[in-house]
């Protein structure tokens, strides 16, 4: 009897342990691909930002770097900005750029104003680009494309969406062996920088932020190079009229994302 016993149980226990293994996977996928996405998507401070679409693409239609940042103005007023922050506009892509961004990475000249190669957002190329170089040459910098994101802006006033990554050198494409920048994985590095840049020149009113392409531990732009971010874009509003402004206003995200961001900040380290 006592073995009987034993046996339904041993039984029992097997049963309940076959239905543990079939609910942890099934649990697993709703919170990974339903629930904890839903939490951490967020548009209450611009909900027309959910339509844009927050990877760009190359010209074979790769995707590429991911949108980070925006700002709100007109582009009079970004370009402003952004010399007062220590940017410069890049140079567009002809004979004449492209000889100068190869003698400056091949015999270490600066060329402040470097040209940028084209990415792809809603099938058009960036509509503005600056730079801002690090060391001796264009072979290391700070980079952001934009591109005009028409009426989704704030109060009527425009919007320009961006993707800011950093150039950490020259190489081969991982993809097709052509010659390209190779980008630094730490996206949002980036895109706090950036907005950093503008805040010390006094230039925003206003920071938020709105989902992007979401949480990547592991992502790779068009040219095979690794990238992760918090997948958090951060929406500045520049002054009107470049009028010289204070520190600009923090509007705060969610709970459950200030809880998402906080824990990425511990993973962050681990990443890079």
């Amino acid at each position: 009897m006592a073995a009987r016993r034993d046996g339904r149980l041993r039984a029992h226990g097997a049963r309940r342990m076959g239905r543990a293994l079939l609910v942890l996977p099934a649990l697993y996928l709703v919170l990974a691909y339903l629930v904890l996405p839903a939490l951490w998507r967020h548009h209450e401070h611009n909900p027309r930002l959910a339509t844009v679409p927050m990877v760009t693409r190359n010209a074979d239609g790769i995707p590429c770097d991911p949108l980070n940042v925006a700002l709100v103005g007109t582009r009079d007023e970004i370009v402003a900005a952004l010399a007062a922050a220590g940017w410069r506009q890049a140079a567009p892509i002809d004979v004449r750029s492209g000889v100068g961004i190869a003698e400056s990475v091949l015999l270490d000249r600066p060329d402040p104003t470097a040209p940028v190669s084209s990415l792809y957002l809603w099938g058009r190329r960036q509509d503005l680009a600056f730079e801002q170089e690090v060391g001796a040459s264009a072979r290391e910098r700070h980079h952001v494309r934009f591109w005009a994101a028409g009426d989704l802006g704030d109060g009527g006033r425009a919007l320009w969406v961006g993707a800011a990554t950093f150039d950490r050198g020259v190489g081969f494409s991982h993809r097709t062996g052509q010659i390209t920048h190779h980008i630094a994985p730490d996206l949002d590095a980036e895109r706090d920088d950036l907005m950093a840049d503008l805040a010390a020149a006094g230039r925003l009113t206003l920071l938020y932020q709105v989902s992007g392409i979401g949480p990547t531990l592991v992502g790779w732009n068009g040219g095979g190079d690794r990238y992760f971010t918090d997948g958090e874009m951060t929406v500045g509003v520049l002054a009107i009229g470049n009028v010289g402004h204070g520190s600009p206003e923090r509007l705060p995200n969610p709970p459950a994302v200030t809880l998402k961001n906080r824990a990425w900040s511990w993973l962050r380290p681990v990443l890079r």
